[in-house]
């Protein structure tokens, strides 16, 4: 299972620092099936901490802060209804809700036919929200931040940047708010010693992906990202409605 996990926050670690997302996508439906729901979106948020800071420090000059000030505090409100959400679902509707939420923002996300431009600042302020809502949920904000960007015409590269502190403060929000309101056991969470692991996992990934930055385009370690986060949503999903037979 470490193993596992190991290869799926590397290869996360990696795509992220090529594209600006991935450790979400390829983190949270893995853990997932490894560790249980709540468990697994909650290691998933943690190493969204890790990643999102590691990588900000290596790209922060392309930081758009004034964004930034916009999405994390509305993501703050987002993670409150998730974090109950979390405690409240037995692990089986848990489950199918973490899959469809994978699903659906996938497909919302590349589905879409090319969308109008939306100038006003609210539109930040409410992929803040529903990006907060779906990473206390379900690990998973990518999605919600790419429809914002392709409404108000983000450009890559700050974008990329800025989703770095978004990815991490969204990770420290949910955390909190799940410890808050008691979504998960402490008595259930993986031994202290893989945090180390993590960390090292995490900075292999970022090294690998920051050599692979100069020849891998952005748009294809997406579409790779997009591509085992449906196959692990898919998967979730299945083991959610057998769990619910079962």
């Amino acid at each position: 299972m470490l193993a596992i996990a190991a290869v799926a926050i590397l290869v996360g670690t990696i795509l992220q620092r090529v594209s600006g997302a991935g450790v979400g996508l390829v983190v949270a439906p893995t853990l997932t099936l490894l560790m249980g729901p709540a468990n697994g979106v909650l290691l998933t948020n943690g190493v969204t901490i890790m990643s999102g800071l590691l990588i900000m420090l290596a790209i922060r000059r392309d930081v758009d802060w004034r964004k930034a000030a916009l999405i994390i505090p509305a993501a703050a409100v987002g993670v409150i209804p998730g974090a109950l959400l979390v405690r409240e679902l037995p692990p089986g509707w848990l489950q199918i809700t973490i899959g469809l939420v994978v699903l659906l923002a996938l497909a919302t996300t590349f589905g879409l036919p090319r969308l109008p431009h939306v100038r006003s600042q609210g539109g930040a302020v409410v992929a803040g929200a529903v990006g907060g809502l779906f990473n206390a949920t379900a690990g998973i904000s990518a999605p919600v931040m790419v429809i914002h960007a392709k409404l108000s015409r983000w450009e890559q590269k700050p974008f990329q940047a800025t989703l770095q502190p978004i990815f991490m403060a969204m990770g420290i929000l949910s955390v909190i708010a799940k410890t808050a309101f008691g979504s998960f056991h402490l008595a259930t969470l993986p031994p202290w010693w893989m945090l180390p692991v993590v960390v090292g996992v995490v900075l292999a990934g970022i090294g690998i992906g920051t050599v692979l930055t100069r020849w891998v385009p952005p748009a294809r370690a997406r579409v790779l990202a997009i591509t085992l986060a449906g196959v692990g949503g898919v998967l979730t999903l299945v083991r959610g409605v057998l769990a619910l037979q079962g």
